[in-house]
């Protein structure tokens, strides 16, 4: 399938897993009344609590309605990501999955970055004290083309995005709920610039509305391979769609041969798993 039409969903997630659950049916179906092959979610698409007790395991609750829905409208739905239950520990995973037109869970994926500062007046922000980190770097070769996963600050580490690109990446997905303040300057810029580093399409669902400890940025959007924004959501939550064209990218990337042109004799990017 070289041409597709692509749903993004801006969601506006709270702490009331049934009524997002409902609000997820609903953008599933839709995105496939008009007629879109590829559904994808935000970051934290079920509930924004990260305690432990709301973790589930996959399969479980909300990914099975992912499924069940894929099978109902015969669609591919990139899932977000939810707090996947550990069983080895607390801390959860933020884990995403791909589920293909049968209901089959395809691939998953864990965050692999997490997001640890320490801030001016000594105090710390440390996500890895609640989440386990991924322990791979993860795509696949589907009929939609050669798909990637990232989630939210993964945006962050163009290592990542290069290495998958290396491993013959097409698409990058990357859900997020990003904030306001940082989302305002930088939520774009990376975007665009991971998607012409790499002549890849970039599908960026994210979160929009008042959380729990801050504003979410909204603007979810998709970013074609020369880094132009092709469908932008506005301020609240609901369906975008965007054309994925794949013979678009491969004469993009003629046109900027960078990742050809990478001087492996000096240097060579390596994952170690």
């Amino acid at each position: 399938m070289r041409k597709y039409m692509a749903a993004v969903v801006q969601m506006d997630t709270q702490n009331d897993k049934e009524q997002n659950w409902k609000q997820i049916a609903v953008y599933i179906d839709e995105a496939a009344a008009k007629g879109a092959r590829l559904v994808a979610f935000p970051e934290v698409v079920n509930i924004l609590s990260e305690e432990p007790e709301f973790a589930e395991t996959i399969p479980g609750p909300t990914t099975q309605l992912f499924m069940q829905k894929a099978r109902e409208h015969g669609v591919w739905i990139h899932g977000g990501s939810i707090s996947e239950v550990n069983p080895n520990g607390s801390r959860t995973y933020n884990t995403t999955v791909l589920i293909n037109p049968q209901g089959e869970i395809v691939a998953r994926y864990s965050k692999l970055h997490n997001f640890d500062m320490t801030l001016p007046d000594g105090s710390s922000v440390r996500e890895s004290d609640r989440k386990e980190p991924g322990k791979q770097v993860t795509t696949v070769e589907t009929e939609l083309g050669h798909l990637g996963f990232a989630i939210c600050y993964d945006m962050r580490f163009p290592e990542l995005f290069r290495l998958m690109t290396l491993q013959g990446v097409q698409i990058v997905f990357l859900p997020a709920n990003f904030t306001l303040p940082t989302g305002k300057d930088h939520w774009e810029p990376i975007l665009r610039a991971r998607a012409i580093e790499n002549g890849c399409y970039i599908i960026a669902p994210n979160q929009v509305g008042m959380k729990e400890k801050f504003v979410a940025y909204g603007n979810s959007m998709v970013v074609d391979p020369w880094g132009t924004v092709i469908a932008r959501a506005s301020d609240k939550p609901g369906v975008i769609l965007a054309e994925i064209d794949l013979d678009y990218l491969d004469v993009i990337r003629k046109k900027n041969p960078s990742v050809q042109n990478r001087r492996t004799d000096i240097y060579e990017l390596k994952t170690c798993l």
